[in-house]
This record gives structure tokens, sequence and C-alpha cells, in this order.
């Protein structure tokens, strides 16, 4: 009896084995197909999530005439089966722009990959000069002027977002009771560290801390090494505050800027929003060549004060 279930678990280890090596195979063998078709594997895809990197792999072998769509911040979609190519490229562009406030784009179409890595940055553009942000209606929306929120800086000094002229903003809505958020903060030191190191002339990182005082949060990273980024005290003082003070004075509900957490926020230097994400992002370094785009568009333009 005890002969038989040894070679039972034997055959177990090899069905397991056999299935990982099944699974190799059939992944090598998809992009094989995909070079040999012009297509480019699912791993050459920007910002998206390995959901849609499998439906990639579907997107091959769907009938004509099809489109694969993305935008900054892993919005994805992909149509197939349509009258023609143009009809593939409206639809999934459409169902694209219907997940997020980024511009989307085609990434593939039928059998050829249509992405243009150079333009791929510039999609946080055209950005807006001063005349135009003065204009601009105060909102979370692309292009519109953030909320003037007030916090304090790690040594108690009280900081504006007004306050940082003509620096483009990188504004991150956090918690340390929030997993999503302490998964992230690999990433986000990764692209601090290349913030500081390189663009620390034209760019601010604030991370504030949401549900929860500022001690408590700081101890979290203080346990677990992060205390070299940027932390600052939104003024949240318990788990139950859900409002964040304004620079007038008046006060905002944190879900009517951050729809889930973390969430975050670019912003030009005259304060308006060029890139929002809601969740947590798997790779900010991503992101490197939009924050250069947008450094060099934006010159060294003083912020605009933000009035309500």
């Amino acid at each position: 009896m005890i002969r038989l279930w040894h070679v039972l678990k034997s055959c177990r280890q090899w069905s397991k084995a056999f299935s990982i090596f099944n699974a190799l195979f059939v992944s090598l063998a998809f992009n094989a197909a995909w070079s040999a078709s012009g297509l480019a594997g699912s791993t050459d895809i920007p910002h998206v999530s390995d959901k849609a990197r499998e439906n990639y792999l579907q997107y091959q072998y769907a009938g004509e005439h099809r489109a694969f769509a993305i935008a900054p911040g892993g919005a994805w979609a992909w149509r197939s089966d349509a009258s023609n190519e143009a009809e593939a490229e409206q639809l999934a562009l459409q169902d694209c722009q219907s997940h997020t406030r980024q511009k989307c784009v085609l990434y593939a179409l039928n059998d050829r990959v249509v992405f243009d890595k150079v333009q791929w940055p510039r999609l946080w553009g055209p950005f807006a000069d001063n005349q135009a942000a003065k204009a601009a209606r105060v909102g979370t929306a692309v292009g519109e002027r953030f909320h003037d929120l007030t916090w304090k800086d790690a040594t108690g000094n009280k900081v504006s977002l007004s306050g940082l002229n003509g620096k483009l903003v990188f504004l991150h809505f956090w918690g340390s009771w929030c997993p999503p958020c302490l998964r992230e903060f690999p990433s986000l030191r990764k692209i601090h560290d290349k913030i500081k190191a390189e663009f620390s002339p034209d760019i601010e990182m604030v991370m504030l801390q949401m549900r929860e005082p500022f001690d408590q949060s700081r101890m979290w990273a203080e346990q677990f090494e992060f205390t070299d980024l940027p932390l600052q005290d939104s003024g949240v003082k318990d788990s139950e505050a859900t409002t964040l003070t304004l620079s007038d004075g008046g006060m905002i509900q944190d879900r009517d800027l951050a729809r889930v957490f973390p969430s975050t926020y670019v912003l030009d230097r005259n304060g308006l929003v060029v890139f929002s994400h809601y969740g947590p992002v798997g790779d900010w370094l991503e992101y490197l060549p939009f924050l250069k785009h947008a450094i060099a568009e934006t010159g060294k333009n003083t912020r605009v004060k933000n009035t309500r």
C-alpha cells in the first residue's frame, strides 16, 4: 500500500511538471508565431496588466479585422470581426477610452504592431500655458486645476499645493492599512530615487497618508525602512477622518480626490492634472519618459495661484 502511494505521488509530480512544461511551450510557440507574423510578444506592451497580456495572446488568433488599443496607466481593449480595419480601430479605441481619462492609441491592427514608441510619452500633452491655466476650472480631470490642498512636511511646516511654484508635482494618496498601497512602495521608491537623483529641481514628490494619523503611517515606514520616501502629513488625525484641508480653509472629501487607495496624480507646473491613476502601479519607472517630456515641454513656467 505504501509503495502504491509513492507511485501515485511520483505520478502527480510528473503531471505537475508536465503541466508547467506545456504552459511554457505554448507561451514560446505563441511568441514565435507573433515574431513570424510581425506581432511583438505580450511582454512588449507598456503599462498593462497580466490580464491584458493574456488577452493579447487571444487577440492574435481572433478573426479579422481586429485592433488592440492601450493608454498610459494600463487601460486596454480589443475588438475583432469588424467589417474593415477602420471599424476595428474605432471600436477598440472607443472601448479603451471608456476605461480611462488618458488618451488611447492603437498597439496592434490585424497582424501588425502599429505602436509608436516616440509618440507614447507625449500623450500627456499638450500642456497649457499660464494664461490657459488661469481659465481652467478646478477639479481632478485631465486639464483641470487640482484643488489647492495644504499639509505639513516632515518637519511640521505648512505647505500648500499652490506654493510649489514652477514644479511638476507627483501627488500620491496612501495608507499603511491598505495592502495594495504597501505592495506599491518598492516601485515608488524606484521612481523617487530617479526623481531625487536627476529631476529634483523640476519635480516634487508628495505622499499623503489617508484615514490614519501621520505617526501611525510613519511607524509603518520605519518598520519596513521606507522613511527615505517623501512622506508628509495630510492632517488626518484618525481612521474616521475623511476630509482634507484646502488653502482657503475649506474642506474636501478624500473620495472626491481618490476613488480608491492608492491614487496618484501628476500635475504640471501650473497645477493642472496631466495624469491620474486609481490603484497601484506595478512599475513607475515606465513613466520616466513621460516625466522627462513634461519637463522639457513646460519649461520654467510659474505655477498660477489656485483659487476656488
